[in-house]
């Protein structure tokens, strides 16, 4: 007989290698930022773009860490929303998701068609800024920068759905043994839960990471300015400056080119360092909560 196993390994080194070769060509727009980031600005105009910097400088890094202090308190206000957060977000969405999903809950199908309505349709930004600070007076609050994000319509339907393709045979047999609603939720349904959970803390927690509008609504006092907004406003300087021919020309005398795109690519390596260590703690759980949570309806 004819064996064709050498065959089948092929297919999978030729795999292999194509997911090899797209994870360079991932990594190479990574290190070429990071490149330019640390690339003299004068070189960045003659030379162009390169993957290692012809004339190292860390001008751009100097000028977004000229306010230290600033940069800091940013850091602190961003990595605590993100990860309050994301706690606080995981634990009311699954809770609301739990209850729609049970058959005994009342009205549980308008519930969700009430939810799955915001998804299309919502009231404008006039009546959320409103809302936000004419009626809950959370404007200049840091609980604002938690607060619009706690629930999202989509994690509460995809949650819903993971929720019902629990077996109801370990729910029921938790009842018969006497536990209540909230310890059945708490000891059986979140621990089985744990793909779904992951998967959405990763998504709602690079949300809160990357949030700079509703900064830039709702906050007026620097203290609770988060990194991403405070970035933006670097930028915004930048190009301010870049546009006044006096102010460009004084500042040149004193430090040199004003760091234009170099300090673009500092502030970007700055905002995606702490956010990207999450991807592997979490991409084991990835692929199994979005397929267990879209597959039952």
């Amino acid at each position: 007989m004819i064996s064709f196993t050498g065959w089948n390994v092929v297919p999978k080194i030729l795999i292999n290698l194509m997911f090899a070769v797209y994870s360079v060509m991932c990594l190479i727009p990574i290190l070429l930022v990071l490149s330019i980031s640390f690339t003299d600005e004068k070189s960045l105009v003659t030379d162009g773009f390169h993957l290692i910097p012809k004339l190292f400088s860390l001008i751009g890094y100097q000028y977004v860490f000229s306010g230290t202090s600033t940069i800091l308190n940013a850091y602190k206000v961003t990595i605590l929303v993100t990860v309050v957060g994301t706690f606080l977000h995981l634990f009311v969405t699954s809770l609301m998701s739990y209850a729609i999903s049970r058959n005994e809950v009342k009205y549980r199908n308008q519930i969700a068609f009430i939810v799955f309505f915001t998804i299309l349709f919502n009231g404008g930004l006039a009546p959320y800024y409103i809302l936000i600070t004419r009626y809950l007076h959370l404007k200049d609050t840091f609980f604002v920068l938690i607060v619009v994000m706690l629930v999202s319509p989509v994690h509460v339907m995809i949650m819903r759905n993971f929720f019902k393709s629990l077996p109801d045979a370990i729910i029921e047999s938790a009842r018969i043994d006497g536990s209540g609603e909230f310890r059945t939720y708490f000891r059986i349904v979140l621990p089985l839960s744990t793909p779904v959970l992951a998967t959405i803390g990763l998504f709602i927690s690079v949300a809160y990471w990357n949030d700079w509008f509703t900064c830039s609504l709702f906050i007026e006092n620097n203290k609770l300015y988060n990194l991403q907004y405070l970035l933006q406003s670097l930028m915004t300087n930048i190009q301010m400056l870049l546009s006044n021919a006096n102010a460009s020309r004084s500042i040149e005398q004193s430090i040199g080119m004003l760091p234009g795109e170099s300090a673009r690519m500092a502030t970007c390596m700055l905002s995606i360092g702490p956010i990207i260590l999450a991807y592997p703690l979490l991409q084991k759980y990835f692929v199994k909560g979005l397929t267990l949570g879209a597959v039952k309806s």
